[in-house]
């Protein structure tokens, strides 16, 4: 599930700043900002030009010298964090396929994770280690409605499965951290209740009885418009089922461990879809709750495999600190720094100009191109599109200190989600990231057949 399930004040913001005009042309205040040097200081281009590594290209290929310094900078740390500016643009989707397999060829990671639904990354895990299926068909069935049922994933899912079949010894793995809808189906359930049959018989009935009127969960809009009360009773049910599979821990091995993960994601689902999404303040519970929850899978996984792993989500849920903190309290980033410390790193991405696609503020516009021009004074874009390279990344820790003075401050941003229009967020992106890629400009992703 990624933004699309956001049901609160977010969409009554974006039509009001739609109507306003807010997106479609600077204010006055803002257009007036400027980004000058500190009078007696250094200018901040001059500086962030200092820090700055030149991208040579956002396409994965066999050259990848120009990413050496991005491994010295990434370190050892176990996830790394790779965030979108949009959700719809071709270079951002791209640049992970080839920030990923730098890591798997140099830096010896194997996991690539993605704001998806932990079901739907399951169903392209075992696609790419078996071969079994087809391809476009997997990818569709998993990530189609998202935001990232595109070419460029399709691309990156038939890379995956060719290495696995060259490094059968080594395999790189898919998985997806976030909430199950809309695409959980009676299939995954079965996953749960197939092994309770098969090692727990005694237990079936019960776990039946407990999955009644939340199952089969395919259809998330639908399913909230279902009484509050009776969605609320369902999620203390599969919680209920989680903890009744929990306490036969010890009497199985891996396999059990995986079942556990299952339903524990089916009531990871169930408990969002049990907030009152009319109400603002249960909206923002949600949000912190998904992003929490989303954190605490990415450890899961880590932690069960010891696979170092490449996440792939929205700026803002790679960040450290939040850029709409009245909806996120708290976001992702966040949380696996307290967990992991250093072992998490953060990477921000920024562009400025070019296209991509969103939708509308409707939960159920269609899939839209979009184009925004060049970035106006006063925000980070116009400073970074400034700096000499075209395209480049920087590590925000070591840069200069006029560029770390820069980097601290707060400043209007692209922040494309999957509705758009939408506000400009305010981001100090050296406290909300660790590195930060900047592309002066991106295209519309490509949509499947």
């Amino acid at each position: 599930m990624t933004e699309k399930m956001t049901v609160g004040r977010r969409p009554l913001l974006m039509a009001a700043a739609a109507t306003m005009g807010v997106l479609l042309a600077p204010t006055a205040a803002y257009a007036a900002q400027k980004a000058p040097a500190k009078p007696g200081g250094e200018d901040p281009v001059r500086a962030l030009d200092r820090a700055a590594h030149p991208l040579r290209s956002t396409e994965p290929g066999p050259d990848t010298a120009d990413l050496r310094p991005l491994g010295a900078m990434i370190g050892d740390a176990t996830v790394v964090g790779l965030g979108e500016a949009t959700h719809g643009s071709h270079e951002f989707f791209t640049l992970k396929e080839r920030v990923f397999r730098f890591l798997v060829e140099e830096k010896g990671f194997t996991t690539f994770a993605l704001e998806i639904g932990w079901p739907s990354g399951v169903l392209i895990d075992e696609y790419i280690r078996s071969g079994r299926g087809n391809a476009l068909q997997i990818v569709q069935q998993a990530l189609g409605g998202s935001p990232f049922g595109r070419e460029e994933f399709l691309h990156l899912v038939e890379w995956m499965r060719e290495y696995n079949r060259r490094r059968p010894g080594r395999p790189v793995r898919f998985m997806g951290d976030d909430i199950g809808a809309p695409r959980v189906g009676d299939a995954f359930f079965a996953r749960v209740t197939g092994y309770v049959g098969q090692h727990f018989p005694k237990l079936l009935s019960r776990f039946n009885e407990l999955y009644t009127g939340l199952r089969p969960l395919d259809d998330a809009i639908a399913y909230l418009g279902g009484p509050l009360a009776t969605r609320q009773r369902l999620a203390v049910n599969a919680q209920r089922a989680l903890e009744l599979l929990e306490g036969q821990r010890g009497q199985g091995g891996e396999e059990f461990e995986w079942t556990v993960q299952h339903a524990r994601s089916l009531a990871q689902t169930a408990a969002f879809l049990s907030h009152d999404f009319d109400d603002a303040k249960s909206v923002d519970a949600a949000e912190l709750f998904r992003d929490q929850l989303m954190a605490e899978n990415i450890v899961w996984w880590q932690r069960h495999t010891g696979q170092r792993m490449l996440l792939s989500a929205h700026d803002q849920h790679v960040a450290y600190v939040s850029a709409d903190p009245e909806m996120y309290a708290k976001v992702q980033g966040a949380f696996l720094r307290e967990t992991l410390g250093k072992s998490y790193l953060a990477i921000g991405t920024t562009f400025g100009q070019g296209s991509f696609l969103s939708e509308a503020t409707s939960l159920q516009s269609p899939w839209t191109k979009f184009t925004v021009g060049a970035a106006a004074p006063g925000s980070n874009e116009y400073t970074l599109g400034r700096v000499r390279h075209h395209d480049f990344f920087l590590d925000t820790r070591s840069a200069p200190a006029p560029a770390r003075t820069w980097l601290d401050t707060g400043r209007p941003t692209r922040q494309i989600g999957t509705a758009y229009p939408c506000p400009l967020e305010t981001v100090a992106i050296g406290r909300s990231f660790d590195l930060l890629f900047h592309l002066h400009r991106v295209q519309a992703a490509d949509m499947l057949p």
